[in-house]
C-alpha cells in the first residue's frame, strides 16, 4: 500500500510537469510566410505534441499595430525590418530574441496563359501591358512586398507610368490572387508566392539590387517559454531545409 501511494504521488507529481509544460501558441506572421510555417509546425508539434500552434497570417503592418493593441500573439514574424521596428518603438517590452531568418526576392508574374515573354524587366512594356488593365501589387502604404516593389519601379523609372495603373491589395497573397485569377494581366510578389501557385509563371525577376534585401525578421512577444522554442526550432537544420526547399534563402 504504501509503495502505491508513493506511486501515485510520483505520477501526479509528473503529470503535473507535464501540464505546466504544455502551452498554446498564438504565431503572427507575415502572409508569405503561409504555407512554409504551416509545414514546419507540423514538424514542431510532431516533435513537441504538448504544443499546439495557432497561426495567424496577414500583412505585416497590419499584424504589427494588433499586438501593438496587445494582440495575444507568442511569436511575431515580419516581411521587413520596418514593422519589427515599429513594434519595437511603440512597446518595447515586448520584443525578445530578435533574429533574422530567411531572404526572398522579387518577381513579375503573370497568368499561366499569358503570352507575355522578357528576358529582364527592362524588357516589359508597363505601358502597353498596362493599358486596359492593372498591376497587381500589396500596397506599398503598408505591405512590404508593396514597398519593394514601388524601389524596384522606381530603380526603373517606372514608377510614374505604372502607379495610377496599380491594383493595391491588402497582402501579398492577394496580389498573388488578383494574377491567378486572371483579374490583373501583371503582378509583383515574392518568388516563393509565385512557387506555391500553379495558375502564374515568373517573366522575370528584379534584380535585389533594385530593392535592397528582402530579410523576414522574428521576435517572441510573449512570456511563454515555448515561444522561444519555436523560434529555435526554426534554424534548426529541419526548418533549415524546409525554407530552402519553398524557395527562401538563407540569411550569410
Amino acid at each position: 500500500m504504501k509503495a502505491l501511494k508513493e506511486l501515485s504521488i510520483v505520477s501526479l507529481f509528473t503529470f503535473g510537469i507535464n501540464v505546466a509544460y504544455a502551452e498554446d501558441l498564438t504565431i503572427f506572421a507575415a502572409a508569405s510566410m503561409n504555407n512554409i510555417l504551416q509545414e514546419i509546425g507540423q514538424d514542431f508539434e510532431q516533435k513537441y505534441p504538448e504544443d499546439k500552434i495557432t497561426f495567424s497570417f496577414a500583412s505585416s503592418s497590419a499584424l504589427a499595430k494588433q499586438i501593438e493593441q496587445d494582440a495575444p500573439a507568442d511569436l511575431f514574424i515580419s516581411a521587413d525590418q520596418q514593422w519589427l521596428d515599429y513594434l519595437a518603438e511603440k512597446q518595447p517590452d515586448k520584443i525578445k530574441q530578435r533574429t533574422n531568418l530567411v531572404k526572398n526576392e522579387l518577381v513579375l508574374i503573370a497568368p499561366n496563359e499569358s503570352q507575355l515573354q522578357a528576358e529582364n524587366i527592362q524588357a516589359v512594356d508597363f505601358a502597353k501591358e498596362l493599358a486596359n488593365s492593372y498591376l497587381s501589387v500589396g500596397d506599398p502604404a503598408h505591405v512590404p512586398a508593396g514597398r519593394y516593389a514601388q524601389k524596384a519601379l522606381t530603380y526603373y523609372n517606372l514608377w510614374e507610368i505604372v502607379e495610377p495603373k496599380l491594383a493595391r491589395a491588402k497582402n501579398v497573397r492577394d496580389a498573388l490572387s488578383f494574377v491567378e485569377r486572371g483579374e490583373s494581366p501583371l503582378g509583383i510578389v515574392y518568388a516563393t508566392d509565385a512557387k506555391v501557385s500553379d495558375k502564374v509563371k515568373v517573366i522575370a525577376k528584379f534584380p535585389a539590387e533594385s530593392y535592397d534585401e528582402i530579410v523576414y525578421p522574428a521576435a517572441v512577444v510573449s512570456g511563454k517559454p515555448s515561444a522561444a522554442k519555436f523560434l529555435d526550432f526554426l534554424h534548426t537544420p529541419e526548418a533549415k531545409a524546409r525554407f530552402e526547399a519553398a524557395g527562401f534563402y538563407p540569411i550569410n
